[in-house]
């Protein structure tokens, strides 16, 4: 009992909590005054808090991994459904441009449709292409007026003819099928031909012009206006290869289309006004409808006498021939007249004069006697000579054998 209380220690006695607080305020305000006045605690601070510093991230760092996942995820889902929305916008505006860029692209074609009208043209239809295969297929028909043979045109020239109407559609036989031809004309020369389809697309060809036809590369052919289908002077194709050979009698000519056959998304079908000057000549097969009952036959005037029409002639001041010749147009020669000196003297032509014959030579200026002396040639202005009524009866010495021809001038004799 003794052994284990001597062995026991007892607790020593320490400072007192009022000594222990001085002792703290003491240093803490020596530590102050020292940083205020020194700064070699700033040094302290930084090295505790490079120390702590790995301390510090490793407690925080759960927290903060799961912020940033949180706010990966929430990005991502917000980045994703502004994708769909953008992606959404775009593809709105694209068909929106694809479809204005239609819009004015018809609008341009219906544009041009409304400037390409004939004047022959009472009125018009603008029909949207529904098929191509294997002929055009349109969506108009005999509820829209449509007729069988009707011309369809583009802003450029002529497509083609409709074949088979329907109630709501019809169906056109292009200018280039095999199966088609068209009346044209050059328009350079006037010449008519007809156009036959080859079958290819973008040719015609002219099959019927002779070797030497006037037609060359560029001519326009336009509508002769015949046939009853398509009115004069619209354009069809232009010419692009002339081929002649010496073997056969017939060119080879080639054209190309001027409507955009395969292009084209609309065309217009035309009605034309009946009695225009340029409107389809009627399939001449067929009696016309109607006639002018006002045209009448005129009559034919009647033919001038030989003597009405030499009387003319002489008074329209034509030089008088030679005397005792017979002038062109008259039954009679006239009297031969005394042949007379005068000094040679140029006519109104500036021509030289002609001496004229006595009467009783012939027409090569062979006579019995001397030759006679140069005469001056009749101006234009001169009186009228007598007409054959006036000139007195002629005795057989003085009247020809034959009828001799006029005196030679003399560029002749040159």
């Amino acid at each position: 009992m003794a052994f284990g209380v001597a062995n026991q220690s007892l607790p020593g006695r320490g400072p007192t909590p009022g000594l222990r607080f001085a002792l703290y305020a003491i240093l803490a305000i020596t530590l102050m005054f020292l940083d205020k006045r020194g700064g070699w605690m700033e040094q302290v601070r930084y090295a505790m808090d490079a120390a702590t510093y790995p301390l510090q991230l490793a407690v925080s760092s759960p927290s903060t991994a799961w912020s940033w996942m949180r706010e990966s995820m929430r990005t991502r889902e917000a980045l994703r459904i502004e994708n769909e929305e953008l992606r959404t916008k775009v593809r709105n505006l694209e068909l929106r441009t694809m479809r204005y860029e239609a819009l004015a692209q018809e609008n341009a074609q219906l544009r041009g449709l409304r400037t390409a009208i004939p004047p022959v043209a009472e009125k018009w239809l603008v029909a949207e292409i529904v098929s191509q295969q294997p002929r055009v297929l349109i969506n108009r028909g005999t509820n829209n007026g449509v007729h069988k043979a009707q011309a369809v045109l583009s802003d450029q020239g002529i497509i083609g003819q409709t074949t088979h109407v329907g109630p709501w559609s019809s169906e056109i036989i292009l200018i280039t099928d095999v199966e088609h031809a068209i009346p044209v004309q050059i328009e350079r020369t006037g010449v008519r031909t007809i156009a036959v389809g080859t079958g290819n697309e973008g040719e015609l060809a002219l099959p019927y012009l002779p070797g030497n036809a006037d037609v060359v590369t560029g001519d326009l052919l336009i509508t002769s206006g015949l046939g009853g289908v398509f009115p004069q002077g619209y354009p069809v194709a232009r010419i692009t290869s002339v081929k002649r050979d010496a073997v056969q009698p017939l060119a080879q000519v080639r054209a190309e289309p001027l409507g955009r056959i395969n292009r084209d998304r609309e065309v217009m079908l035309v009605w034309f006004r009946e009695g225009h000057p340029a409107a389809p000549v009627p399939d001449p097969s067929k009696d016309l409808a109607a006639g002018d009952a006002n045209v009448k036959p005129q009559p034919t005037p009647p033919k001038p006498k030989p003597e009405a029409a030499a009387g003319a002639a002489e008074q329209d001041g034509s030089a008088a021939p030679a005397s005792g010749t017979a002038r062109p147009g008259t039954n009679a020669p006239r009297p031969a007249a005394a042949p007379t000196q005068t000094a040679p003297a140029a006519g109104p032509r500036q021509t030289v004069p002609v001496p004229t014959r006595p009467s009783g030579t012939d027409a090569s200026g062979r006579s019995g006697g001397t030759q006679a002396a140069p005469a001056t040639a009749a101006p234009s202005n001169t009186a009228p000579a007598q007409t054959p009524a006036q000139t007195p009866a002629q005795t057989p010495a003085q009247a020809p054998a034959r009828p001799t021809t006029p005196a030679p001038s003399a560029e002749d004799r040159e």
